[in-house]
């Protein structure tokens, strides 16, 4: 996928007038929220799973390599193979380097959004393999030839009319050709065309929410079991998952599970999750031949040494973006990469460099409800004034705001100058209202005055109210 995050405003723009996709998230936009208020308003040990989720993660982050190791140990001691792969061109090349050994035509994939992060969809068709996508969002969005628009529910800016028009025109098998009015009926279909694809694969890929060092064991949670059967029916299943997902034990796994649960679809627990540890055995009934995990680092060994090493706690429940006022007004294409929302401000700058970036940290009020809300307490806030003070360390803000930011230095550094400008800008201001109290529109405020009013000083500042009010 082509970045086009540089282009956030005028992504974000359009998305603002799309009049399909402001319904699509409308009706989206309560669910996710309410549900998970309801999950976790009936745990009352919430705060205490959360605070232990921390704990697990950030010691986990403490001493990865060694854990990372262990969980190399025991996949190959279950008879499975790991991968290394530093970018997304070494892991593309691994899948690639197995399917081809496994004599493949065709890939079943569940959703990764590693795997999106990697591309490896183009670099399987690229070489000639049919892939299909067998999560039904992900298949609504690869058949319309789309990127995901949110981690957990990739077509959520698809309406149903839409989702029947793309139906309608792809499937074509007997039987398959019917109006669909309702989403059972939507689901039927897909389940119809995608039982053949599981039947007929050869090589199964998914993600992984976790992998658990103790055992060498990779899990998968979905809520249409399509996992299950990407990874069980083919002869070869391979694991795409990135370095931050491992921790040590399966207790550890089983309270960050608690949490993503509830954190993404207010679940208690989803409908499947499945531990997928190696090869088939003798004497198991099913299962695949071959068990390959490919650990994917593109950059985030950088990321465990540097400022942003709490965004590697993250568990991908994307509670954070349905909470986040922007993302609700905009939807997750006008991100213009893989990760959407305020976790995706965050990682896009780190992975497609801050060059591309840059709109994205600053596409933020910083109102903290994402920090809010996040399972693993990550503190996004903080860590999106990290890629603004970075921005401007790198020369890479706009001069307009670098003038203004040092305009802004030279008073902030001199208290009684600031004083005294504050009090003259709203004596100033507060006359230029002339009694209405607000402004439609202010030179160098257009932007702000565009959508809503400005409202002007209405006498002493806060610093002179500060010091009345304490005096008496």
């Amino acid at each position: 996928m082509k970045p086009t995050a540089h282009a956030f405003e005028r992504n974000a723009r359009q998305a603002l007038h799309d009049a399909t996709l402001q319904q699509a998230l409308a009706r989206a936009r309560g669910g996710f929220v309410d549900k998970r208020r309801a999950a976790i308003e009936a745990l009352p040990e919430f705060a205490a799973l959360r605070a232990a989720g921390r704990a697990i993660k950030d010691h986990t982050l403490a001493n990865l390599d060694h854990y990372l190791l262990r969980f190399e140990a025991q996949v190959q001691a279950k008879g499975g193979q790991v991968h290394w792969a530093e970018t997304p061109e070494e892991a593309c090349a691994a899948v690639l380097d197995i399917c081809r050994q496994a004599g493949a035509k065709l890939v079943a994939k569940g959703k990764s959004m590693v795997g999106e992060e990697i591309a490896i969809n183009d670099a399987l068709e690229a070489a000639g393999f049919e892939v299909v996508e067998t999560d039904l969002g992900e298949y609504i969005i690869q058949i319309a030839h789309e990127p995901p628009s949110h981690i957990i529910a990739p077509a959520v800016h698809k309406t149903r009319q839409q989702i029947t028009e793309l139906f309608e025109g792809l499937h074509h098998q007997p039987g398959l050709t019917r109006p669909l009015q309702t989403v059972p009926q939507i689901v039927d279909e897909a389940r119809q065309v995608l039982r053949d694809k599981f039947l007929a694969a050869d090589v199964g890929i998914t993600g992984a929410n976790f992998l658990i060092a103790e055992t060498g064991s990779a899990v998968i949670v979905t809520n249409e079991g399509n996992g299950d059967l990407s990874a069980t029916l083919p002869r070869v299943h391979i694991v795409l998952a990135s370095i931050e997902k491992v921790v040590p034990t399966l207790e550890d796994a089983s309270v960050l599970l608690r949490l993503l649960a509830r954190s993404a679809t207010g679940q208690e627990i989803t409908s499947y999750t499945t531990f997928f540890t190696g090869p088939r055995r003798a004497d198991d009934p099913d299962g695949p031949e071959e068990f390959h995990v490919v650990l994917i680092d593109n950059g985030r060994s950088a990321m465990l040494a540097g400022p942003y090493r709490e965004m590697l706690r993250c568990i991908r429940c994307g509670a954070c973006l349905n909470h986040c006022p922007v993302y609700g007004a905009v939807g997750g294409h006008a991100y213009g990469w893989v990760y959407p929302g305020p976790m995706g401000a965050v990682l896009t700058p780190l992975m497609v460099g801050l060059e591309e970036g840059r709109p994205l940290p600053n596409a933020s009020t910083l109102c903290g409800r994402c920090e809010a809300v996040c399972p693993m307490a990550i503190p996004l806030p903080k860590l999106l004034r990290e890629h603004r003070r970075q921005e401007f360390a790198r020369h890479l803000t706009p001069p307009r705001a670098r003038w203004a930011l040092a305009a802004w230095a030279f008073f902030a550094r001199r208290p009684q100058l600031y004083r005294r400008a504050a009090r003259l800008a709203a004596g100033l201001l507060g006359k230029l209202a002339r009694g209405r109290g607000r402004f439609r529109s202010l030179p160098f405020a257009s932007a702000w005055t565009a959508a809503r009013d400005l409202p002007a000083p209405q006498g002493e500042t806060f610093m002179d109210q500060w010091r009345r009010r304490n005096k008496s």
